[in-house]
């Protein structure tokens, strides 16, 4: 399927100093990576236990999703206590030897921060429901008087991006209806008020707490939230969140203000750096209208990246592919950072499934066009980060019953249409049926949300004996990055091509994609250092990303 070279030349990028500039991340979500007690939800120790699979694999670094105090409304990112482990996953003691054993297997460790909203359970949440309107308490928070008779409406028409009013009603102390509370996911996030220099200074708190302890940096979540227009006046199109399941609504999202916080967190994490020569990163989940103004999160005293979620939402279409590979180019790496690609993650449908005509299975055009995308993305230059389970081919689990969904966008508001869960079922590692080796040795466990029986096919096992599978082509494309200097960070220049095809250089090295079905002459005669699948000499098949060197 596809050919192998040795490495010409290993780079050791985790040791340079800018090792973020072309580091490849893997995204672990932690309650479905694999399961070390056998009550059926992943747990830092089972993180850890995988490492050694990852450190395989050839990824840098790991992110891992919220693993703090949390009553799970969705699935941690309801924050109840930013500095401990939620006994679900393990303790403090658990993470401290996560964090040794990565870092031993030259592994870098990314927190997931979620500084737009906590858990309604939050101790200071729960200070500002038992204090009057006007306290102290309450201004960390948006709290505010309802309009209409009595404060029966709520302060404007603002739509919560899960379904909903953002806004919802509480009971003073007195037992009288009282203010309302800002929340623009669900009524148990409350968002913080950024504009209350109480909280800055907790997250302050938050962000050394866990530095200390040796975590190599933070993904941001919500990264161009945290600030609302002063006055929270009504919305022009108040469902847009609700609509687009996006930060579209201007008024919530994409403030100035919040230039300011990403300047405090970098000068603190430089303060970290300048102790030991180890750069700390900061990477946001920034979701804007352009990628021009995505460049404005990533200015050299800001953010050190910033998902750019452009490739991921570009239609299988050449044209479209090349746009958002040359506005990002363009404007992103114009500020002297580089471009974070990515193609799937956590809230997004996956890969092979959203690419088209992929059966239960996963085979067919969608698993043709996820390989070539993800050869595609190893080649761009900047980082790049990859969704678990993205390396086996798992398609979306899309026939889940509803009464083993969880997804808080289901019980807002009873439609199936866009929820994460299909994404988020545990992986597979062994064995014939579930739990596929999610629970080692407990065959009767049951995961918190079922695998279907054709993840048999993409166990990890499987996938590693198997030098045709996905697994083997990442493993591949990821060796090939480290070894070869033309790969990581840089520029690409563009080639001419058939339509349809999209193809560049970067040094001698070429990478062409076919987007469509037909075979089409290859732009470098020879065998390719690398395909995403077979692929005669001079010639690229369709639905297929190869790699030259040329000679």
């Amino acid at each position: 399927m596809h050919n192998r070279c040795p490495p010409q030349r290993q780079v050791d990028r985790l040791n340079r100093h800018h090792w973020w500039r072309d580091a490849v991340i893997y995204q672990v979500y932690v309650r479905s990576f694999l399961d070390s007690t056998g009550d059926g939800i992943g747990d830092l120790a089972g993180v850890r236990a995988g490492l050694p699979y990852l450190k395989k694999l050839g990824v840098d670094g790991i992110w891992l999703s919220p693993f703090y105090p949390s009553p799970q409304h969705d699935h941690g990112y309801d924050v109840a206590d930013y500095c401990d482990v939620d006994p679900l996953f393990g303790d403090l003691d658990e993470f401290d030897r996560l964090v040794g054993a990565a870092r031993r297997l030259g592994i870098k460790v990314l927190l997931d921060i979620v500084p737009n909203h906590c858990s309604s359970e939050h101790p200071w949440f729960r200070e500002a429901l038992a204090a009057p309107a006007g306290s102290p308490a309450r201004a960390r928070f948006h709290f505010a008087d309802g309009r209409g008779p009595d404060g029966a409406e709520p302060p404007n028409n603002w739509h919560a991006m899960f379904g909903g009013p953002a806004w919802s009603r509480v009971t003073e102390p007195d037992g009288t209806p009282g203010q309302w509370y800002l929340h623009m996911f669900t009524p148990e996030q409350p968002d913080w008020n950024w504009r209350d220099p109480e909280v800055a200074a907790e997250f302050d708190r938050v962000l050394r707490f866990w530095l200390d302890r040796g975590v190599d940096g933070f993904r941001i979540d919500v990264a161009a939230g945290l600030y609302k227009h002063p006055e929270l006046p009504d919305s022009d199109d108040p469902e847009a969140d609700a609509r687009t399941r996006d930060s579209v609504n201007p008024l919530a999202w994409n403030q100035p203000e919040v230039h300011d916080v990403w300047r405090r967190w970098r000068s603190i994490c430089e303060e970290y750096t300048q102790r030991d020569d180890r750069e700390r990163l900061l990477v946001g989940e920034v979701s804007v209208p352009t990628a021009r103004e995505h460049a404005r999160y990533v200015r050299p005293d800001e953010l050190h990246q910033a998902f750019f979620f452009d490739l991921l939402s570009a239609s299988w279409d050449a044209d479209a592919f090349r746009k958002v590979i040359s506005e990002a180019m363009q404007d992103i790496a114009g500020t002297g950072s580089t471009v974070t690609w990515v193609l799937n993650n956590h809230d997004q449908v996956r890969t092979v499934t959203r690419y088209g005509e992929a059966a239960t299975e996963g085979s067919g055009l969608g698993a043709a066009r996820a390989r070539a995308a993800a050869l595609l993305m190893l080649a761009l230059p900047g980082a790049a980060y990859i969704y678990q389970g993205e390396e086996l081919g798992l398609p979306e689990v899309v026939d889940l019953p509803d009464d083993v969904l969880t997804d808080p966008i289901f019980r807002r508001t009873g439609s199936r249409a866009r929820i994460r869960d299909g994404c988020r079922v545990p992986l597979p590692w062994s064995g014939q049926a579930s739990p596929f080796g999610f629970t080692p040795g407990v065959e009767s466990a049951k995961p918190w949300l079922p695998q279907p029986e054709y993840f048999a096919e993409y166990a990890t096992d499987r996938a590693l004996a198997d030098t045709r599978s996905f697994w083997h082509l990442y493993r591949d494309g990821l060796q090939l990055r480290a070894a070869l200097p033309q790969l990581g960070e840089g520029a690409l220049h563009w080639l001419d091509a058939p339509p349809g095809v999209l193809a560049f250089e970067r040094g001698d090295l070429v990478c062409a994609v076919n987007f469509g079905t037909a075979p089409t002459p290859a732009p470098v005669p020879g065998t390719p250092l690398l395909a995403s699948g077979p692929c005669p000499p001079g010639v690229l098949s369709g639905s297929t990303a190869a790699w030259w060197i040329r000679s």
